[in-house]
């Protein structure tokens, strides 16, 4: 069951059953470059509100415990609805809104739902390594479908071009499954986990 709590901004009822901590195990399979990659690790992802119709976002990954703990991946982020922006929301940059913001209501947030019972869904992140990835897909009830519009990184970074990723709750759980094109290789799995709610 799906608890949507009360005085969440419309814009993120979709989204509601992704709130909180999440931690648990995964498992790494790929291959690239001539190597095999396969391992287990630790992930912890947090989602929450804050004063935006967004959710804030950050991910950590790490194989081992206490002094063998070896740091896989940190990346911060925000998800939020696709929706055009109007002249109500600020911005670019420090810009502010050039018309007064009326939130949102369940009507104006129901006509963003496509004819496949989905919403538009945005997310963009950010990696410890500098690379910068923007996603599109959709949210459709506890199902996120996700694959990479942009990717920029820094001529330091890794090679990584592309990716999918799909998130589902689960009689409780967020079970993800993270799909890359990396280090030369073409899209394939990657990386899944399974997680339970511990905040």
């Amino acid at each position: 069951m799906i608890e949507i709590p009360t005085g969440l901004p419309a814009e993120l009822v979709p989204l509601a059953w992704l709130r909180g901590v999440w931690e648990g195990t995964g498992v790494i399979d790929y291959e690239a470059d001539g190597h095999h990659y396969s391992t287990e690790f630790t992930h912890r992802v947090s989602f929450s509100t804050g004063e935006g119709p967004y959710l804030s976002y950050s991910a950590d990954g790490w194989t081992g415990d206490g002094d063998d703990r070896a740091p896989l991946l940190a990346e911060i982020g925000y998800w939020r609805l696709g929706r055009a922006q109007t002249s109500a929301d600020p911005g670019p940059a420090l810009l502010p809104a050039r018309a007064a913001a009326a939130p949102l209501t369940a009507d104006d947030v129901e006509k963003l739902r496509g004819d496949d019972d989905a919403f538009p869904l945005e997310v963009a992140l950010v990696r410890a390594d500098g690379t910068s990835e923007l996603l599109l897909g959709e949210v459709r009830g506890p199902r996120i479908d996700l694959a990479s519009d942009a990717v920029v990184r820094p001529a330091t970074a890794k090679p990584y071009t592309a990716a999918s990723r799909m998130y589902g709750l689960v009689e409780g759980h967020l079970l993800w499954a993270w799909d890359i094109a990396a280090l030369g290789a073409p899209m394939a799995s990657h990386a899944s986990a399974r997680l339970a709610k511990v905040e």
